[in-house]
């Protein structure tokens, strides 16, 4: 018989159901487990979720079962989920923005294990507050979607910004650049393709902007389509719908040669938080403005 637990204020409903079964290196997570995860991760990833419309990525029955995006907020939803109305092709909708640790744990019972944030905030929704460019591997292996994610680290510092990196915790890096928001979408997708030119120039080999993987051959892929409005990015902290649990991990540049994308998973990642200090704590003091970066870029194609 299904029971119900209390975590952080609210009801788990079967948390016995395993969300992530078993491997050989771990056991079953379910759904408690998922949500005490949430709950105890918040304060870490709230930061990171506050105020940004969310895309709920749902799997009712796990991993292995089938899976769904939601956008717009179900009726169903408890008033204090809140919401922020954001335009769409359809219309105007309202989408559920992750305030507090009990929205986090009441996702989790609605089995949404990877809330994926927009780029920007309910305050500015058309000026992007960051910059993400995807690092996605062509082939197996982690050698040249290393040496890719560096080569993008490399180059932003060349520029006068500063650049934060996590892994996806599915097959690649995340590089972001966290801006004031100034520019549009256009704006700011305008210069990272600007940005990405110039960074494959200078290794034709490596990397592509080919979105087709037929046409990439071995490249990594430097995604930059994410810089537009309504796209979504997973953040810091939360769980990806892969065996064994694996967690978007902010990391610090040296540690790309050392944290493969999956490196941490539900398992491991509060025993990292203990050791030692989040890489991105403080990142929203670090926005930035493109308008110099843009300057330096330019005169990098002269």
């Amino acid at each position: 018989m299904s029971r119900e637990i209390t975590i952080a204020g609210v009801r788990i409903s079967r948390p016995e159901k395993e969300m992530y079964p078993a491997t050989d290196e771990a056991v079953a997570v379910t759904k408690a487990d998922v949500a005490g995860y949430y709950a105890d991760l918040a304060e870490a990833m709230l930061p990171h979720l506050r105020g940004r419309p969310i895309s709920m990525q749902r799997f009712p029955d796990g991993i292995e079962g089938s899976s769904f995006y939601e956008k717009k907020v179900p009726g169903h939803f408890p008033d204090f989920v809140t919401r922020v109305e954001v335009d769409t092709a359809d219309g105007a909708q309202q989408q559920v923005t992750i305030e507090d640790q009990r929205t986090l744990v009441y996702l989790a019972d609605q089995a949404c294990l990877t809330p994926h944030v927009w780029l920007a905030t309910a305050e500015h929704l058309h000026q992007p507050d960051q910059l993400i460019i995807d690092l996605d591997p062509s082939v197996p292996g982690l050698a040249a979607v290393r040496r890719a994610t560096t080569a993008v680290g490399e180059l932003l510092d060349e520029i006068g910004l500063t650049s934060f990196v996590k892994t996806t915790g599915s097959r690649g890096y995340h590089v972001l650049v966290p801006l004031r928001p100034e520019r549009d979408f256009d704006g700011v997708r305008e210069f990272a393709r600007s940005f990405a030119q110039v960074l494959i120039a200078r290794a034709p080999d490596l990397l592509t902007l080919e979105a087709r993987k037929n046409k990439r051959g071995e490249r990594v892929l430097v995604d930059i389509q994410r810089n537009a409005y309504g796209q979504t990015a997973v953040p810091p902290y939360v769980l990806r719908a892969r065996p064994g649990a694996p967690v978007a991990t902010p990391i610090g540049w040296d540690e790309v040669s050392r944290v493969a994308p999956g490196g941490h998973t539900i398992r491991s990642i509060k025993r990292r938080l203990a050791q030692i200090d989040d890489p991105w704590a403080g990142i929203g003091r670090r926005r930035q403005t493109l308008t110099k970066a843009a300057e330096r870029l330019r005169r990098l194609t002269d």
